[in-house]
């Protein structure tokens, strides 16, 4: 993704590992009993070969996921993209944001990530979200800065100052 010219960028990441937690933890867990269940009626090393192999695929998969999905503010656009071979890019103007909400379950909050969420103006998307980020509360205080310096930036844009005619 480039950025256009004179943009500047306030963060760009991916959702944190810890987001991927419950990903990873069911994903175990299946593996585990799919693989006890072969163990106990058939064969002990098949049992065990699909339970490590199911785990393994699961991790993998988790990694995969957190690294082709990136977030990014600039004092422009809120952007999320998603994908390694095919992509998908989300974008939408900073000034459009009118509410940024977070969301963290009780074991989000102890493993202190969760979900931010815009709300953006004339448009009924409702899938516009940072899931599985790092410090929510954080991304809401760049987007507020990144809010003031599209602001500041327009007004010095306009002729005649501040509330120029």
């Amino acid at each position: 993704m480039e950025l256009h010219s004179g943009e500047t960028p306030y963060f760009s990441g991916h959702p944190s590992w810890r987001g991927m937690f419950a990903f990873h933890a069911w994903g175990v867990l299946g593996s585990i009993i799919v693989g006890a269940i072969v163990f106990a009626v058939g064969s002990a090393a098949i049992g065990v070969a699909i339970a490590v192999a199911g785990s393994l695929l699961t991790i993998l998969i988790g990694i995969i996921r957190r690294f082709a999905t990136t977030y990014t503010i600039t004092d422009e656009r809120l952007i999320i993209q998603r994908g390694i071979l095919s992509k998908h890019m989300q974008q939408t103007r900073i000034d459009r944001v009118q509410n940024v909400n977070t969301n963290q379950g009780v074991f989000e909050r102890l493993l202190r990530v969760g979900v931010v969420d815009f709300d953006t103006a004339g448009t009924t998307d409702s899938d516009f979200s940072f899931v599985g980020v790092a410090n929510p509360g954080e991304i809401v205080t760049v987007v507020d800065r990144a809010q003031r310096a599209a602001a500041t930036a327009g007004q010095r844009e306009r002729p005649g100052g501040v509330g120029g005619l």
